[in-house]
């Protein structure tokens, strides 16, 4: 089965939790352990990457522990072309729609698409759209962020990632915002554009990954409440909110 399968087989049946770890903020020893304490929490795929420090060596090395650790499929979330690796099973091939860079919108693609190939990595195509406050995903894409009371130029973005062909769209407040992208925003965009919808970016309390599944994500993300250390019993609060259970 393919991670593309996997992930809307689990859609289907109801809204998913992703962890995601940043190869960059701890050994890949402890990034297995992270992955391993997420499964035990619910947790049904794990994400890596990252906006910056992304390596080969550290990429490659947690993408393994973390397989090893929990046996959940690992995509890539946030890398560099040089960073893509064997070690992955799949590679979600974005494009930052909001970006001013080109590299985030077309030139790093065509620098990876040949490694992908060469790998034969899956690649899932996804439009990932930034939100305020964006953080430092934000300032290193050069983001033109949607603000968070924007929410007909959210669903224009989704939109046009449909239109675009993409097969799941993801809307982030950016890694430790203080504010998550707004339940009505996610409405707005469930209501008229129907891809897999992806939320991430400052969901750290049961409250708001139940807040985001209620208003329609398929896939709910978190990764600094897992870098901070949380304790199993909060991040299970969290996994649980997010997939209903």
């Amino acid at each position: 089965m393919t991670v593309k399968q996997y992930m809307l087989d689990k859609i289907a049946k109801g809204t998913m939790h992703a962890a995601l770890i940043d190869p960059d903020k701890q050994p890949a020893e402890e990034a297995g352990k992270l992955a391993k304490t997420m499964k035990a929490a619910g947790t049904d795929i794990i994400f890596v990457g990252g906006s910056s420090g992304i390596t080969i060596e550290n990429l490659s090395a947690t993408a393994k522990a973390v397989k090893e650790a929990s046996g959940l499929p690992v995509i890539l979330f946030g890398g560099t072309p040089e960073s893509i690796n064997k070690e992955l099973d799949a590679v979600f091939f974005m494009q930052i729609v909001n970006s001013a860079d080109p590299r985030f919108v077309t030139f790093g693609q065509v620098m990876a698409a040949p490694v992908i190939a060469k790998l034969g990595l899956e690649s899932i195509s996804m439009g990932y759209v930034i939100v305020e406050p964006g953080m430092t995903v934000a300032r290193v894409t050069s983001a033109k962020v949607v603000g968070q009371d924007e929410i007909e130029k959210a669903v224009a973005y989704a939109m046009a990632c449909k239109m675009f062909g993409f097969e799941f769209i993801y809307f982030e407040a950016g890694s430790g915002a203080d504010r998550p992208v707004p339940p009505a925003m996610i409405k707005a965009i469930k209501s008229c554009v129907d891809l897999p919808l992806i939320i991430g970016g400052g969901i750290r309390t049961p409250e708001a990954a139940e807040a985001a599944r209620l208003a329609g994500a398929d896939i709910v993300v978190t990764g600094t409440l897992i870098e901070q250390g949380a304790d199993d019993a909060k991040l299970k609060a969290v996994v649980s909110a997010a997939k209903g259970n």
